[in-house]
């Protein structure tokens, strides 16, 4: 656990995939303490401390709740999934959550007029690019695409056939608040699969993290928060570029871990709310809709 920095992706990316799930070795050590125990071994359980003292100190800064009251502004992010059977209820939920901003990434034509119908009333500012919108209270100018080189490689016929899936995959934006603007980013980089031949593949979402940290280091703005689904935990080597420039706000003030995927059992937080600039005060999952993905949200100050 200590040096998963150390594990090389030479190999299958075997280095990315045990940072995805890496607070789950955690639960080797009740198996070794049983071991210990079936033993009778004294010194085998003593020497336990060891890993449960590596774990701590990795995550255990996770258990407790860090959230303050008092957000300036409210955002979330929630992957809305292209096979969501139900985005009109979807809609529904996510502006009862009554967020200040909200980003929705895998919109499909097909569902997109349900999500604009739905989001209406609530949010009288939006913005469509590809796959990826933002709706919001406050107005929003400068919209723009973001080039993350979208690349579906092996995955491109796992989507359902009667779903049209744009290739453009990230935007940029600016909010108008009484505080200045704030520049919000929504991203959905590429998936990633554990292939029966190649470990585990990440080629596109590796290349879209990159293009992402370059367009982040190259903006100036003051003010930035990145909503959207990553496709990988904050531990994964593969967006250092990104955690180096941005604040993930799970792990300065969440509850828990947060995962977020897949829904009915999650397993990891792969849909990220990073920040700079701004106050990080509180981090929340929200409710399952009808998408594999459950929302996240973020109270953030100037």
């Amino acid at each position: 656990m200590l040096l998963h920095a150390r594990i090389p992706n030479r190999v299958g990316n075997l280095g990315s995939l045990v940072e995805t799930l890496l607070p789950w070795f955690g639960l080797f050590i009740p198996v070794l303490l049983a071991g210990a125990l079936w033993r009778r071994s004294a010194s085998a359980a003593v020497a336990l401390l060891l890993p449960v003292t590596a774990w701590l100190s990795l995550f255990g800064g996770l258990l407790t709740d860090k959230s303050r009251p008092g957000a300036d502004l409210t955002v979330a992010s929630h992957n809305v999934d292209a096979g969501n059977p139900d985005p009109a209820g979807t809609a529904r939920d996510l502006a009862a959550a009554g967020a200040d901003v909200l980003a929705l990434e895998e919109l499909t034509q097909q569902a997109l007029g349900a999500y604009e119908t739905g989001l209406a009333k609530a949010y009288p500012y939006h913005t469509v690019q590809g796959t990826v919108g933002l709706w919001s209270k406050l107005p929003l100018s400068d919209t723009e695409p973001v080039d993350i080189k979208t690349d579906y490689g092996p995955l491109a016929d796992t989507k359902p056939a009667d779903v049209t899936m744009a290739y453009n995959r990230a935007l940029r934006t600016t909010v108008t608040t009484d505080q200045g603007p704030l520049t919000v980013y929504v991203a959905h980089l590429g998936s990633v699969r554990v292939m029966p031949r190649g470990g585990f593949w990440t080629v596109s979402r590796d290349r879209g993290a990159q293009a992402l940290a370059e367009a982040l280091a190259a903006d100036p703005s003051k003010r930035v928060v990145l909503l959207g689904d990553l496709n990988g935990t904050m531990d994964d080597r593969a967006f250092a570029g990104i955690t180096s420039r941005l604040r993930s706000v799970q792990d300065a003030v969440g509850d828990g871990f947060g995962f977020s995927w897949p829904a009915k059992f999650p397993v990891a937080r792969i849909d990220q709310i990073l920040v700079r600039g701004v106050k990080p005060e509180s981090s929340q999952v929200l409710p399952a809709t009808g998408s594999d993905h459950l929302p996240v949200a973020a109270g953030i100050s100037w």
